[in-house]
């Protein structure tokens, strides 16, 4: 049994995502089999992710099912097996990622600040960088990440996400990459043609000729902290100095929530540790199943 309250919230997060199903998930987990409607439905297994992730914070699909076997037999009656329940899962990452994108639409809060966004990316590591992945290779591969000082295998998740003054960012657009691809490469191929906006990034973002043509083209603009110019006279470098610290702390400033955000994101559904994934179905899982059940909390 769980409290009134959590069963309250179990309920309507089985409501929502049927409601999500009937318009738009049953078309991403089609099946083409005489077992086209098992007992223990999709829905059912999406609503037990998100629940068992946002209220109870067990991570691994293991405590996940431990979990539901333990409290919420009484509400999950057709529970299969551990087995059967993991295959099960490694079908709906499309259906997650629908949830996930839902959420982003349907809770955009009003005061965000629509002409201004964030860019930035975090590592979610299936292994460190000194053994060797096995895990998803055709999605993953060797990266570096500098605020950790850590070489490490997985993926890299990189967000554009609206300033809202005194909370929060809220996420816009969110990539997947190996860990290894460029967040200026990232930038260029998915967001480098958004009109009438200004940017907050660090200094891999940096690019003049780019940000310029951006700027004339679509009149959006890329504001990060100065970087050193190689060479430049000891003599320049002191004069423009004060300048230089003061413009590169005010950006420094204003891009720094987006780092609240991945720490909340961390926090709430421990989607940087993947090393317990085991295929490339489990590690989109991980990814959008993680990602879905944070923001789905927003509504309930």
């Amino acid at each position: 049994m769980i409290p009134k309250e959590k069963a309250l919230k179990l309920i309507a997060i089985y409501m929502h995502i049927c409601m999500l199903y009937n318009q738009e998930l049953k078309s991403l987990s089609l099946r083409y089999t005489n077992n086209d409607e098992p007992k223990f439905t999709d829905q059912e297994i999406m609503t037990l992710y998100l629940f068992v992730v946002q209220q109870e914070q067990r991570f691994s699909v293991q405590q996940m099912y431990d979990f539901a076997d333990q409290y919420l037999r009484s509400w999950f009656a057709a529970l299969p097996s551990y087995q059967a329940f993991n295959n099960r899962l490694n079908r709906l990452s499309e259906g997650f990622k629908a949830v996930a994108a839902h959420s982003f639409d349907s809770c955009l809060p009003a005061e965000c600040t629509m002409d201004v966004s964030l860019a930035d990316s975090f590592p979610i590591i299936t292994c460190s960088g000194k053994r060797k992945g096995k895990v998803a290779t055709e999605i993953t591969d060797k990266g570096y990440c500098s605020t950790k000082s850590l070489f490490y295998y997985g993926l890299k998740l990189h967000a554009l996400a609206f300033s809202t003054p005194k909370k929060m960012p809220f996420p816009e657009r969110i990539v997947l990459t190996p860990a290894s691809e460029n967040d200026l490469n990232v930038f260029k191929q998915e967001w480098g043609n958004i009109p009438n906006r200004t940017f907050y990034g660090d200094k891999i973002y940096i690019d003049s000729k780019f940000f310029e043509d951006l700027a004339i083209n679509a009149n959006s603009f890329m504001l990060t902290p100065v970087k050193g110019v190689k060479e430049q006279h000891q003599l320049t470098k002191q004069r423009n100095k004060t300048a230089d610290d003061l413009f590169s702390k005010a950006v420094s400033t204003i891009r720094r929530p987006i780092e609240s955000l991945f720490n909340w994101l961390i926090a709430k559904t421990g989607i940087q540790r993947a090393s317990k994934v085991r295929a490339t179905k489990g590690l989109l899982v991980h990814v959008f199943g993680k990602i879905a059940a944070a923001f789905i909390y927003l509504i309930f």
